[in-house]
């Protein structure tokens, strides 16, 4: 059943390389039948994919990733069943995205600086009228021969330590679990197995999470191993959280999973889409 729903993807509007439209498109090519499109900080493509999968009968989830800043890390969650019309949302992302444009053009600096020129204007080029993420700079170094591939550029280049990270403060954590709440929408903790947290942090940052109202954290998704599955289904079921799975899908080539090739959540598991009368799955 996993292989039908995926609940976190990306188009151009932040760093996938399709666009919204191609995106479902692409989904549904790969048997997925229940999709959310979660771009970085951005609401703009769920209009044109909902569109796209209401004629391909797929059930289509407005989703959002919202970069945070907790303690010394930075986190996403995802938002799940938001109202993209929700004022103070797009507000806060809207500040966001101009807080991102701010740092790509410090990251373009500081490249610049260890001898790599054009980096910002190549990014931004590569992003189009998308908000200009990491991702984005990595594609531009691959293609200008810098590095030989996307995951090398972030390991010489776009990580802390290395020079072209900028270090950036995001929205907090309580803010963004109460902004996807006030917009109707369910909070979810993004690939949790990515940040390095330890366990103490894990589960400081799972009460937290759950005391401002957060729902479910992602077990089965691109870039977690079959061991990190049960372990992250432990822990929502230890944090009474529900568990959410998806792809992360950005395109071929740049995604550490194909769309419709994810794995059944673990037995036991409660998932996030438990009680939501859009998702029928037979």
């Amino acid at each position: 059943m996993a292989a039908t729903i995926d609940l976190h993807c990306h188009s151009t509007i932040s760093d996938g390389l399709y666009s919204p439209e191609e995106l479902v498109a692409h989904a549904h090519k790969q048997g997925v039948k229940v999709l959310a499109l979660t771009d970085h900080d951005d609401v703009a493509g769920l209009k044109a994919a909902r569109a796209a999968a209401e004629p391909l009968g797929m059930t289509f989830i407005n989703g959002a990733e919202i970069s945070v800043t907790w303690k010394k890390w930075t986190l996403h969650i995802v938002g799940l069943r938001i109202d993209p019309d929700y004022a103070p949302l797009k507000e806060a992302l809207d500040s966001v995205r101009q807080s991102r444009l701010e740092r790509a053009k410090m990251m373009g600096d500081a490249l610049e600086a260890v001898g790599i020129e054009g980096a910002f204007e190549g990014a931004q080029s590569i992003a189009g009228n998308s908000i200009i993420t990491r991702s984005h700079f990595a594609r531009f170094l691959v293609e200008a021969g810098h590095v030989r591939n996307v995951k090398a550029v972030f390991k010489k280049y776009l990580v802390k330590g290395k020079p072209g990270y900028v270090e950036q403060q995001w929205m907090n954590l309580e803010q963004a679990v109460s902004l996807i709440k006030a917009s109707g929408g369910t909070a979810v903790i993004a690939h949790p197995g990515r940040y390095g947290l330890g366990m103490v942090n894990t589960h400081l940052l799972m009460h937290e999470f759950r005391k401002y109202g957060g729902e479910a954290i992602e077990v089965v998704t691109g870039s977690h191993t079959p061991p990190q599955y049960d372990q992250f289904a432990k822990i929502a079921h230890r944090f009474s959280l529900k568990s959410s799975l998806g792809s992360d899908f950005h395109g071929p080539g740049v995604s550490y999973m194909e769309m419709g090739c994810i794995c059944d959540l673990p037995p036991d598991c409660v998932p996030v889409w438990q009680g939501w009368d859009e998702v029928q799955l037979n």
